[in-house]
């Protein structure tokens, strides 16, 4: 049994990453925006670094690729993005970045971007994917009533590729969401997190 603890969209909220990785697993990952802005990453990098190699981080939209790795480095922390690692038989893969925000962040591809990067992990099964960005017109990226902010190619590799397990944040008023598309069990996990137990 493999326990992953999953979570996102920190946005320097220490208290609450400290709660977080108070809960014993073998696998933290965090799913972007740690910090706003980038400003804060070596605070962040301080409290991940409790839970060391353990710990896998992906680059929101409000942190650059660059960035991420930097602090990874520094904190021996593991770089998740447009990676996978193994959990006993299951492939653990993840993605950074958003779609396209009206904000100019600094962690933005196209939906382009986004499909190309998604691909290099078709075929990967049993799968547990996780993005920074939600997949289209879901409940995992619902804003409110009529806008949704998610990706279609997030949603497009979900419906082909069917991952038993998808994991996001970005879109704050879904967070703690579930959904299932398919056969695929989905979750915006926000600052609320989700642990996973894996066989």
């Amino acid at each position: 049994m493999n326990r992953l603890l999953l979570f996102s969209d920190i946005h320097s909220d220490w208290k609450t990453l400290e709660t977080i990785l108070s809960v014993e697993a073998d696998f933290y990952i965090s799913a972007g925006d740690q910090v706003s802005w980038a400003r804060g990453l070596d605070r962040c990098g301080e409290i991940l670094r409790t839970r060391g190699e353990k710990v896998w981080v992906l680059p929101g939209n409000h942190e650059s690729a660059s960035q991420i790795a930097a602090m990874c480095e520094r904190y021996g922390l593991n770089n998740f993005h447009e990676r996978v690692f193994q959990a006993g038989n299951w492939n653990i893969a993840g993605l950074g970045y958003s779609s396209p925000t009206p904000f100019d962040t600094p962690g933005e591809y196209t939906e382009e971007q986004l499909a190309e990067r998604l691909a290099r992990f078709s075929g990967l099964s049993p799968l547990v994917l996780v993005c920074h960005a939600p997949p289209f017109e879901t409940g995992l990226d619902r804003v409110r009533d009529g806008l949704h902010a998610g990706s279609k190619a997030v949603r497009a590799f979900i419906e082909k590729e069917q991952p038993a397990h998808f994991f996001c944040g970005h879109i704050h008023e879904a967070e703690g969401r579930g959904v299932t598309l398919g056969a695929t069990r989905a979750h915006n996990v926000g600052k609320k997190a989700y642990l996973l137990e894996l066989d």
